[in-house]
This record gives C-alpha cells, sequence and structure tokens, in this order.
C-alpha cells in the first residue's frame, strides 16, 4: 500500500528583536563536547549519565545476520524433540501414509439444486464447480452451489448398484461448510431421513446412520451454511461412501522468532525416510493469523499456494528458502520473507507428487533465517534520541527497527509480483513500504521513512536512489508515479508532491545539491506543468478535473473535488519547492511559488475552513465531515493561524481519540470505518502539528495511545500500516505489521520534542527549539555531513526553568530557542544575554540578535563549538 507524510514549518518569531549584549563573546566559546543537559550553570540538576549511552539498551535489531527462533509456540501432530528445532538435539516429524478411502462403485454420477459457474477460484487457475466433483476422489475440487445464502441446496448421487452404508462422511471445503443438512436415502420408492445435522462446523464430518442401509441414492439437503468472506455458499469436496475417521493432523512445529524479522529462512534437516517426504513453510507477523498458509506470499499474488515447499533429502541437508522450484514446475518456494512466527508441517501438496510425498519422516536440528535487511547494531546509529520518559525511548528505537525492516536492496525475486520488478532499480538499497509486502518503494512512504533513515543510520542513500528512479520516469505531462508497480503507471493524485517534500528532505538532511541541480527540472514540471491542470476557478486542487477522477491516494479514498489534503499538501510542496529554488539561486521560482502557496492558503480559508466546527472539511462537497490528514497538515504547512490550529487540533482530540491514535476521519461517510481506521502515516502531522502549535503534552499523549497500541499487541516492537475497529490490524493478515510510512515519531521526537531540524541544505543551518511538555530532560544526536549536531535539554520547575546544550559541527549555523515565561535571566556559557529589560548590552560576530516570541526566546546565528543557554527567574 502507499503513503505519504509532511515537513515542518518555520515558526515566526519576529515580535521583538533586540541586541544581545554579551552574545559575541558567549557564543564564540568553544567547550569540551557536552553530552548530558548543562553543567554548573544548569538551572536544574543533569541526571547521571553512564559513559556507555543508556539508549543502547533500546536497539532491538539482531546481533548477527544469522537470526535464531527463540521458542516454540506450537506443534500438533506426531512430534518428537520439538526443541531440536532450536538446535537442541533433533526434532522428529512422523507422518504415517493415510489409508485409502472408500469410493463409490464406478460410474456414480451427481446431480445438484444448482452450481457456480466456473472461474479461476481464489489461486487464479481454471476451475468448476459441479456436482460430479463431490465423487471425483480428489479433495481438491468441490461442488458450489449457485447462489449466496439460498435454501434449500441438495446435492444427489446415483449408483449403478446398490451399496451398504452404516453413514456417509462429508468432506467440506474450509470456506463453506453446512452447518444444518439432513442425510436420505432411497428405498425404491420414497426418500428416507437417515440423519438430522445441526451446528456443524467439522470441515470433515462422519454422519452415522441408525442402522446400515443398502441404497442407490444418497440426497444431502443443505439448510445452512457457514458464513465467510468468500460468501455463504454450501462447497462439498468429496462424499466419501462410509464412516472416515480424520486423517491424525500434519506433523508441524510452530517457531516464535520473538519479533518480526526479514530474509531468507533455512533449516538443517539432519535427515528423511527414502520416500521424498515434503515439508510447507508458512509464515506470519502474527499469531492470529498463522495458519497454514502465509499471510501473505508473492505466490499468492500468482495464484500459487501460499506456501514455499521442499522436498527433503534422505542423508540431510542445509535448505535455504529462495525462490524457485526443485524440479520444474514442482516444488517450489518463494525465499524471502517478512514475519515472526514460522510454521513447519510435513505435507506436500498434490501437485507436487512424486518429487515430494505428505508421509514418511523428517529429522530437524536446526532453524534460522538469513537476515536480509539492513542490520540496525548500535554502532550503526550515527543519530540516536534518549528522554526522561522510556516509553518515548523505546517508541523511537521500535520504528527505527521498523525501517531498518523496510531498508533493503530491490531484488527481482523479492519485490512485488504485480509489475513492480524495475532493472533500474535491481540492485540498489531502497526504502520499501512493508517487510512483507509490497516489498515496492512507494514516495509517500519515503516522505515518513526517508526522515527516520536520516536521522538513525547513514543509509540516505536508499531515499535519494527511488526518489531519483522515479523522476527519471516522470510522464510527459509532469506527474511523476508513485513506485514501480504496475511499471510505473498507478494512478495516485497526491504522491507527485510527496516527491516533491521528500526531496527538499533528502536535500536538507544530505547536503546532496547534486541531487537538486540534476532534479530540479522534474520538479519545475511536476509544479508548473502537472498540478496546474487539476486546479480549479477557484485556485484549488480539485480531483476530478484533466482525466482524474479515478485517480487514488494513500489510502485509495473515494474522495474528490476540493480536498483539504490534497490542498494542505500542495501548500508544503510549493513552499519546499520554494526553499529549494532559493538555496539554488533561482529566486524568481522560490518567489513564485510562494506567492502560489499563499494564494492557495487563503483558497483554502476562504472555502474549506468549517466555522461552525473550527476545523478544516475533508471536502467541499458531499457529506460534512472533517479529516486527519488535511488538518494537520493545515498547522504543519502553515495555512492555518494559531486560533485556526488551536481550535482544529482540540476539535480532532475531542472527536477523533481512541485507545490505539486519533482516527483519520471524524465520521463514517466516506469509508464505513472511518472513526475506527488510525493511520500512524496521517497522524505523524497530526502530532507534529500538536508539538509546532504549543500542545506538546497532547502529542505526548497520541504518540503513547498509538505506539504504545501497537508495541503491546501482536506482534509487538514493530509499528503497523494501519489500525482497525478494536486496535485490530485494519485489514487483517493482509496488513503489514511493519511499515515504514508508521516510523514518523522518530522525526517527531527528533525533530520536535528535542527540537533540532536542518534548515539548509545538509545542515548548512540548522534550528533548536525543545517542545519537552511532560518530558524532563532528553538528549540526542543528529548526523550531518559536517558532523555531528549534539543537543541536551532538562526543565526545571520555580526559578529554575531550563537548560540547553547545542554542540554543533563546524562549517555550521543555527538558532537556538528556549522556552521563557515570566521575568527570566537568559545566560549563554555563563554570561547574561538576556534579562527583564530585554536584550543586554551589543551583538557581536556570532549571532544577529535574540528575538522573543511565543513564549520562546531564540539566539540567532549560533556558531559552531559547545553552548549551553540557561533560564532562571529574574534575580536568580
Amino acid at each position: 500500500m502507499p503513503s505519504p507524510r509532511p515537513r515542518p514549518r518555520p515558526r515566526p518569531r519576529a515580535v521583538r528583536t533586540a541586541q544581545a549584549a554579551a552574545l559575541a563573546a558567549a557564543l564564540t566559546v568553544t567547550m569540551s563536547v557536552v553530552v548530558g543537559p548543562a553543567s554548573a550553570q544548569s538551572a536544574t540538576a543533569a541526571p547521571h549519565r553512564s559513559s556507555s549511552p543508556d539508549w543502547k539498551q533500546y536497539v532491538q535489531a539482531p546481533s548477527s545476520r544469522s537470526v535464531q527462533p527463540v521458542a516454540v509456540v506450537a506443534t500438533t501432530g506426531d512430534v518428537s524433540h520439538p526443541g531440536g528445532a532450536l538446535g537442541r538435539g533433533t526434532a522428529v516429524l512422523t507422518r504415517p501414509a493415510p489409508a485409502p478411502k472408500p469410493a463409490w462403485p464406478a460410474g456414480t454420477t451427481a446431480d445438484a439444486s444448482s452450481f457456480h459457474d466456473g472461474n479461476n477460484g481464489n489461486d487464479g487457475k481454471p476451475r468448476t464447480y459441479v456436482p460430479g466433483n463431490a465423487v471425483d476422489g480428489n479433495t481438491d475440487t468441490f461442488w458450489n452451489d449457485a447462489s449466496a445464502a439460498t435454501y434449500p441446496a441438495w446435492i444427489q448421487l446415483t449408483s449403478p448398484t446398490p451399496v451398504k452404508l452404516p453413514g456417509i462422511t462429508v468432506l467440506s471445503n474450509s470456506d463453506g461448510v453446512p452447518q444444518d443438512f439432513t442425510v436420505q436415502t432411497w428405498d425404491g420408492s420414497a426418500w428416507t431421513t437417515r440423519a438430522t445435522v445441526t451446528g456443524n462446523a467439522d470441515v470433515q464430518r462422519a454422519v452415522a446412520f441408525p442402522a446400515a442401509v443398502s441404497t442407490t441414492q444418497v440426497r444431502i439437503t443443505v439448510t445452512k451454511d457457514q458464513s465467510t468472506p468468500k460468501g455463504e455458499y454450501t462447497r462439498i469436496n468429496e462424499i466419501w461412501p462410509g464412516l472416515v475417521q480424520a486423517d491424525p493432523p500434519p506433523p508441524s512445529i510452530t517457531l516464535d522468532f520473538g519479533k518480526v524479522v526479514v530474509g531468507y529462512p533455512r533449516i538443517s534437516f539432519a535427515g528423511a525416510s527414502s520416500n521424498s517426504p515434503g515439508v510447507r513453510i508458512a509464515t506470519s507477523e502474527t499469531l492470529q493469523y498463522l495458519s497454514d498458509r502465509s499471510d501473505f506470499t508473492r505466490s499468492d499474488v500468482n495464484g500459487g499456494p501460499g506456501t514455499d515447499q521442499h522436498a527433503v533429502a534422505q542423508q540431510g541437508e542445509i535448505w535455504t528458502d529462495t525462490k524457485g522450484c526443485q524440479s520444474g514446475t514442482k516444488v517450489c518456494a518463494d525465499g524471502l520473507h517478512g514475519f515472526r512466527y514460522l510454521k513447519i508441517t510435513l505435507d506436500a501438496l498434490d501437485a507436487d507428487a512424486p518429487i515430494a510425498q505428505p508421509y514418511g519422516t523428517v529429522r530437524i536440528n536446526g532453524v534460522s533465517l538469513d537476515f536480509s535487511a539492513f542490520l540496525g547494531t548500535p554502532d550503526s546509529y550515527t543519530g540516536w534520541f534518549e528522554s526522561s520518559d522510556p516509553q518515548l525511548n523505546q517508541y523511537w528505537y521500535d520504528a527505527s527497527y521498523t525501517n531498518e525492516l523496510v531498508t533493503d536492496t530491490f531484488r527481482s525475486s523479492d519485490v512485488d509480483p504485480r509489475g513492480a520488478d524495475s532493472p533500474t532499480l535491481d540492485g540498489k538499497l531502497v526504502l520499501q513500504d512493508g517487510a512483507k509486502r509490497d516489498r515496492d518503494p512507494y514516495v509517500g512512504d519515503i516522505a515518513v521513512s526517508g526522515r527516520t533513515t536520516y536521522l538513525t543510520h547513514d543509509t540516505a542513500v536508499a531515499a535519494r536512489n527511488v526518489l531519483a528512479d522515479l523522476a527519471d520516469h516522470q510522464r510527459a505531462d509532469g506527474w511523476i508515479p508513485p513506485a514501480s508497480i504496475n511499471n510505473y503507471t498507478l494512478p495516485l493524485f497526491d504522491y507527485p508532491m510527496w516527491w516533491v517534500t521528500s526531496s527538499w528532505d533528502y536535500v536538507l538532511y544530505s547536503g546532496d545539491t547534486a541531487y537538486a541541480q540534476s532534479y530540479y527540472p522534474n520538479l519545475v514540471k511536476v509544479l508548473d506543468d502537472w498540478y496546474p491542470s487539476v486546479t480549479d476557478a477557484n485556485g484549488l486542487l480539485s480531483k476530478g478535473l484533466n482525466g482524474t477522477g479515478g485517480y487514488g491516494d494513500y489510502a485509495f479514498l473515494g474522495r474528490t473535488g476540493e480536498v483539504t489534503y490534497y490542498n494542505t499538501l500542495y501548500v508544503q510542496a510549493l513552499k519546499d519547492a520554494s526553499a529549494m529554488a532559493r538555496s539554488m539561486g533561482r529566486g524568481a521560482d522560490a518567489d513564485r511559488w510562494q506567492q502560489r502557496a499563499q494564494t492557495v492558503s487563503t483558497a483554502i480559508n476562504a472555502h474549506l475552513w468549517d466555522s461552525a466546527t473550527g476545523a478544516y472539511l475533508d471536502s467541499a462537497s458531499g457529506p460534512v465531515r472533517h479529516a486527519q490528514d488535511g488538518n494537520g497538515l493545515a498547522v504543519v504547512a502553515g495555512v492555518a493561524d494559531q486560533a485556526q490550529a488551536t481550535s482544529a487540533l482540540n476539535y480532532l482530540a475531542q472527536n477523533t481519540a481512541l485507545p490505539y491514535g486519533n482516527s483519520f476521519m471524524d465520521n463514517n461517510t466516506l469509508v464505513s470505518d472511518g472513526t475506527q481506521r488510525v493511520y500512524a502515516f496521517t497522524s505523524y502531522p497530526d502530532i507534529q502539528a500538536r508539538f509546532l502549535s504549543g500542545q506538546a503534552d497532547s502529542a505526548i499523549d497520541e504518540i503513547k495511545r498509538l505506539y504504545g497500541w501497537m508495541a503491546g499487541h501482536g506482534p509487538g516492537i514493530t509499528d503497523w500500516e494501519g489500525i482497525g475497529a478494536g486496535g485490530s490490524l485494519y485489514e487483517g493478515a493482509y496488513t503489514s505489521a511493519a511499515h515504514g510510512w508508521s516510523t514518523g515519531v522518530v522525526p517527531a521526537l527528533s525533530n520536535d520534542l528535542l527540537g533540532a531540524t536542518p534548515t539548509g541544505p545538509g545542515f548548512s543551518t540548522w534550528s533548536v527549539q525543545p517542545h519537552p511538555g511532560s518530558v524532563t530532560w532528553a538528549r540526542g544526536q543528529l548526523p550531518t555531513p559536517h558532523g555531528p549536531l549534539q543537543v541536551s535539554w532538562s526543565r526545571g520547575s520555580g526559578a529554575q526553568q531550563f537548560s540547553l546544550t547545542v554542540t554543533a559541527p563546524k562549517g555550521t549555523t543555527g538558532d537556538v530557542a528556549v522556552p521563557v515565561t515570566g521575568s527570566v535571566l537568559v545566560r549563554v556559557d555563563g554570561r547574561t544575554v538576556w534579562n527583564a529589560a530585554g536584550a543586554v548590552g551589543s551583538a557581536g560576530s556570532s549571532a544577529s540578535g535574540a528575538t522573543l516570541q511565543d513564549g520562546y526566546l531564540t539566539l540567532h546565528g549560533v556558531r559552531p563549538g559547545t553552548h549551553t543557554v540557561t533560564v532562571t527567574a529574574a534575580g536568580k
């Protein structure tokens, strides 16, 4: 699934400007690197720090690329010593060849009340659903009645010779079990009911008669079926003459790897019986959706079995799951998987005979995973975060691990099979959307996961590779594809704007101005050609213009016309493009885009602000509703003034709060679960907006509900693609439980709570403005091309208000803002630069002055080195 997200807007500060007296001398002092909150001059005592950073305890990545499971969570069938799969001895799976099933006399026929037309079935292969499938001896075929929930539905068998029956056995399809039915036999002149079954839930049900009956005809009449996602149909695979006991369950071992991992499963087989017994591998991110099929594999899309198969050699072997087949088109596997739980079953597909057999003996003395993604060990972190709140710390590193799982090499054997392979991406490091699916890089996801990678590891090239490749596939009219899927043709309305914002993010964090020069023409084309073609007379983007009625967005929502989300994102894209143009000396472009951003902002406020509610409408047409995406972005992009920001965010807090985050809609007029569905993707700008507009405690509360829920529910640790009703995975088993677009807690805490952001390419200029809320101290490091930018702050109470220490690398300058309340003294490295009357003394070469606005004193032009700023009550 696609996905998006925003970047912060600069806060206006120039309300009260004055020259800071001792600023020049104070800010040119270079001190030793300080990694904790401020020292003797601090407004509050710094917490004790060990020589080894405490943050390393939160890192989640495995210690090496060979990852072992941590526990056996279940077995079925005949399994001895299951701990052998963990490398403790040898696990033995045994399955005898099944006894032959009874068969009807040759020439037996079947008729039914109706049957469904043939189609390609769930597996994409041609199927029929005729009554004869129930007596053909093939358990893979089945009779399916024609109409859902239409009763009675009956099937009648006719034998050429009498058959003596103590009863019959009905083998149903797991997607359609008859619950209530009768069984009748023909006595030569009338039908006699021999059995009545109610409330059946067994896929294989032996139905005994009171006494054995000799007959040539049997009729089953169904009056109620199991209701399934595939519909309420009668589906019977086989009807056997006689009472057939269910075969013992196939032997299986289910292993837990402790958290979601990604890579190639590896099994050490100590040996096997001589008949080439098969094993089938199923994986799942959660126990809830673990079954005999994986919860999503590439073979599902291609009409395959949903499991990986292998025929085990008698002498034993070490088998690594790789994409391909053991023999021609038989015994095939998918290779790479993202999962937490792995189930190994002694079984084989009927179609894999005789290469693999579903019975025999298999011995296993070890299972592991060849981890394929970026290995984020403590030594690989170039940026880090830590605070007084252990929960926030954990969520930061959980999100970093989630992002590591989607940082991987683009390989044709591992990518989404729906036309996503691309020769221009093959072999390159990329940011994909999910660990298990789609495993395709979407630019909306990169709008979040890109920032996460810039703040954690030296892997910015993974974002660049995708951004450049998508620009290289730009359409002639200026539209930029969202991903390689569907051969770069998936029509999304919003994602070209995310390409603009993500490109500026990349330049800001990496300093790669060569990328900016190379792809500036693409930026001009998307903003000056394509988006003007979908702009209406009000000056707003309007989905439906220029043939875009069928275009989707990050959630494939059926929104049309003037939508707040599209237009606030447009404002952000225009402002980011303006900043990029200005950094490149293209002032005319910068001015034009900045003016357009203002024009669109004015139109949004004129046409999309709902004064009755105090929030932005989702759309100017259709049912009245208010969306998280448009309202959050309105604040982040600077469309909303302070009063509007406060009102809109309060409205969302009051009307969308759930135990697992904030829902992305305030009612269900667009989608049936709008008030229950939560996206971390759209929650990120909501959280960011709360930090930027002075609602830090509200931001922290939302983080804890959203990320706390995901951390506390299966599979744990990793961040989900979406959350649905009751806190479930919003699209069931299909949902990705480790998704890059959900990692916005990393930039929210580093950029907004800790407060450090780049404002010029490659951190040539930067800003530090903490938003502490309830957090009493925080510290962290942001990697820059010039060296690390380190920030540490702590807040006190009463006279001791705040202390902040910044260590800035050479070749950079920045602004430092500290929160102030009441009459205060502000000191820089022990020298007073601000008192109750304002700035003290005159400006020097290290600063252009100081400004006071919205409860923050900002010191401008801070030079490289280590500087400590303290805030205390006047006279203290």
